[in-house]
């Protein structure tokens, strides 16, 4: 039976074993070739090899927002043995790789192993924080590290990352941005910091009252530092925008105590992406500087320390401030891991750990003399985008009028920090797009205003950096200009929303909830007490209605306002009913907010925003609740009125008034 089917199925194998033999090349050899190992790949590439290339740097350049540090000399935990020659070839490679239409990118060497490169720019005697990364020893793999880059067709593709300058007083901030953003050294008197002030009083006093703003370029060449003032000629910020495939702008905020109002309102509404918290090597972590410090960590912001003056610092000084600093970055409140920058092996892996680990660079530099300036330089041009970075939604399409598919378009929302009037233009407003894109043409909703309401304007231009630009998006800083609408009619801490979005205007609001930690106060907080809040681009004092314990639900019913606590006192954390003492604003949930009186007191997260309907019904209970405390101090008051206007010689008997 066996015999008959085997008989009856049987096939013809030489065909098959013909075509088999065809596909392989030869009879003996795999079917399937197998892959070339990545050495072979970057020094002997073929076809195949520069398309794998391609695919991998687009691919990599697309998760990484535009840019991307590409190492080498490591494959699959194997060394590849590479010598001076093999490097030239390696970075031959990648630049004909990067330079296809499909990537359209430069490559910059950032880091050689085997070159000399072991030496501090620093101060050698200065005390290390962390341990220096080692030299390669000779039975070392040979690494090299690389920067990835798009080169941006219009500026609005253009990379951008957002950095507060923030320190105590005399800590050297606009003096280190001076030298940054000029390419000139400090003469020790301060004159590399007279091209960032605004005002009179500010060159006199030297010291900075406003939020100033610098920008510096990198090229789309080689990653060269663009700036728009050098020694030979100034040019505006739309040149250094056409000539920059990224940007680092950054916000000079004052250090004196007396202008923490300000300070505190560039932080929460200028949304830096990254803060830079200067330190004096002669002076040590003193006075604002644990403020700006607290603050940055309260709202989430990642942080870098540059330690300046070392060049008139001795060296036991030097020592004690670095140890000072390590001490206050490791304690509980920071959890910071310190690491001292010293070459540009410790630059690429500070970049690259920043922001997904607990990781906090530290500079030693001096405006003077130029040691480590050039460190600090390399460490801007590759620190990586915030997560919530524009280029995720930019149009894959070079022209202006890509449009961008509107089930992926978040909802717009533009918020106003700066307005001019701007003359044979009108208003103009300045501030950051938190999330969605505009265009001009765009109808936009502006508000609230003091009576909380919002009016319909169009968007008749946009300018990112001092340049024209067809669009802005999430992300970015742009100025917009706003047809029909009279300076008087807009304020800080309007926002713009698409009308698009909006069918009808949007709702402001005065009273919201939020979950608040209070970080420090000399007394307690009750019902009733008033500071300065700050929410955004918002900074209104506001009044705290009712305390209500961490876990209580969102429920407004009367028995729920009974449980509320008497007082918040330092580390206490809560449920706290705010009211805006002025005017309504508009607050969404999930953002993030800093109340004080004086210094920084607590930081807190909007968790529910009161309806109009459960406004008038929180407040009818609060007033219910509160109205006997009303009734008491009249009657004290009453009784004191009576006391004084009483005739002094026939002195009456004082009543104490009744408190049923």
């Amino acid at each position: 039976m066996a015999d008959n089917l085997k008989a009856k199925y049987a096939v013809d194998t030489s065909l098959f074993d013909a075509l088999v033999e065809q596909a392989s090349g030869t009879g003996n050899e795999s079917a399937v070739a197998e892959p070339r190992a990545l050495k072979q790949r970057l020094l002997t590439p073929d076809d195949a090899d520069m398309l794998f290339l391609t695919d991998t740097l687009a691919r990599r350049l697309t998760e990484g927002h535009g840019e991307v540090v590409f190492e080498a000399g490591v494959d699959n935990g194997t060394s590849m043995d590479l010598s001076d020659d093999d490097i030239k070839t390696v970075t031959a490679t990648l630049t004909a790789a990067a330079d296809r239409p499909l990537v359209n990118a430069f490559v910059q060497l950032l880091y050689d192993s085997g070159a000399d490169d072991t030496q501090p720019e620093g101060k050698k005697h200065a005390r290390a924080i962390v341990e220096k990364t080692k030299p390669v020893s000779n039975g070392a793999a040979r690494t090299v590290s690389y920067l990835v880059r798009r080169r941006p067709q219009r500026i609005e593709d253009m990379l951008e990352v957002r950095v507060a300058v923030v320190g105590n007083v005399d800590a050297g901030k606009s003096t280190m941005l001076g030298v940054l953003t000029q390419g000139a050294l400090d003469d020790g008197r301060g004159l590399a910091r007279l091209a960032l002030f605004k005002h009179k009083h500010e060159v006199d006093t030297g010291r900075t009252s406003s939020v100033g703003m610098e920008i510096l370029g990198f090229n789309k060449i080689d990653g060269a530092a663009v700036r728009h003032t050098d020694i030979h000629r100034k040019v505006g910020w739309d040149a250094v925008c056409q000539r920059s495939s990224k940007i680092v702008t950054f916000l000079d905020l004052a250090g004196h105590e007396k202008y923490l109002k300000t300070t505190v309102y560039g932080m929460a509404g200028s949304a830096p992406d990254y803060v830079m918290l200067m330190v004096a090597a002669n002076a040590g972590v003193v006075g604002m500087a644990k403020e700006h410090l607290g603050l940055a960590l309260a709202l989430g912001i990642p942080v870098f320390v540059v330690v300046t003056k070392i060049d008139m610092c001795p060296p036991h000084v030097l020592d004690a401030t670095l140890k000072q600093l390590s001490r206050i970055l490791r304690s509980s409140g920071c959890r910071k891991l310190p690491v001292a920058v010293s070459d540009r092996k410790s630059v690429v892996m500070a970049a690259s750990r920043f922001v997904g680990q607990r990781v906090c660079p530290v500079f030693q530099v001096s405006n003077v003399t130029g040691e480590g300036v050039g460190l600090l330089q390399t460490f801007l041009n590759i620190l990586p985008l915030a997560s919530c970075s524009a280029a995720s939604l930019m149009p894959k399409s070079p022209t202006p009028a890509s449009p961008i598919a509107s089930e992926d378009e978040a909802p717009l929302r533009y918020d106003i920090n700066e307005i001019f009037a701007v003359p044979y233009v009108g208003t103009v407003v300045s501030g950051h797009l938190s999330s969605g894109s505009v265009r001009v043409g765009d109808m936009v909703w502006l508000g609230p205003d003091y009576n909380g309401n919002f009016v319909a304007t169009q968007v008749r231009g946009i300018h990112r950096k001092r340049a024209e630009v067809e669009c802005g998006y999430q992300g970015q800083s742009v100025s917009l200009a706003l047809r029909k609408i009279s300076r008087s009619q807009v304020r800080k801490g309007m926002v713009l929303l698409r009308k698009d979005d909006h069918e009808v205007p949007p709702i402001a609001t005065c009273t919201f909830e939020a979950e608040v930690v209070v970080l420090y106060h000399s007394t307690t907080i009750t019902s009733r007490y008033q500071a300065m809040l700050h929410c955004g681009p918002v900074r209104q004092t506001a009044q705290v209605l009712c305390i209500r314990p961490a876990d209580t639900d969102e429920s407004t019913d009367q028995t729920a306002l009974d449980k509320q606590r008497n007082a918040l006192r330092t580390g206490d954390r809560a449920r706290v009913l705010f009211q805006f003492i002025r005017h309504p604003e508009y607050i969404t949930l999930g953002s993030r907010l800093v109340f004080r009186e004086g210094r920084t007191k607590g930081v807190g997260k909007v968790v529910r925003v009161l309806s109009a309907s459960e406004e008038r019904n929180v407040m009818k209970q609060v007033k219910n609740g509160t109205m006997v405390v009303d009734q008491r101090i009249d009657a004290v008051q009453a009784e004191t009125i009576q006391l004084k206007t009483s005739d002094p010689a026939k002195p009456k008997a004082r009543k104490v008034p009744t408190l049923s």
